[in-house]
């Protein structure tokens, strides 16, 4: 039940990764100090989708479910709901890639307006 919960979580905190990495951008337009948390977190979702890397959350999130003795992704509200999010059926290299461009140029559009905003107050 515990391993369970904690796995729950790490799905969560990956999914609240995602949407950072996705949106944070937008977030330095209210607050200067965000784009030091929010740089090197694009920064790496771009490179994790480019690479075709895994991500450090999935195997942890499925080791807890297995030492739950549970299979990943199934039963309850995270498993259905939340985990097609985090974890897409049929994600293939190309889609990686596309993920991986949109990272980029919806984090160069937040930027862009960053700047804009910032020049237009100094």
């Amino acid at each position: 039940m515990l391993h369970q919960t904690l796995a729950d979580g790490v799905v969560l905190v990956h999914l609240l990764f995602i949407v950072f990495v996705l949106a944070g951008g937008f977030l330095a337009l209210r607050w200067r100090w965000i784009p030091w948390l929010h740089l090197p977190a694009a920064l790496w979702g771009a490179a994790l989708e480019f690479g075709g890397w895994l991500c450090p959350l999935t195997p942890l999130e499925q080791w807890l479910r297995r030492a739950d003795g549970t299979s990943p992704y199934t039963g309850g509200f995270v498993d259905h709901y939340i985990l097609p999010l985090v974890y897409p059926a049929g994600l293939t290299r190309p889609t990686q890639v596309f993920l991986g461009a949109a990272v980029v140029a919806i984090n160069l559009a937040a930027y862009a307006l960053v700047v804009r905003q910032r020049r237009r107050v100094a």
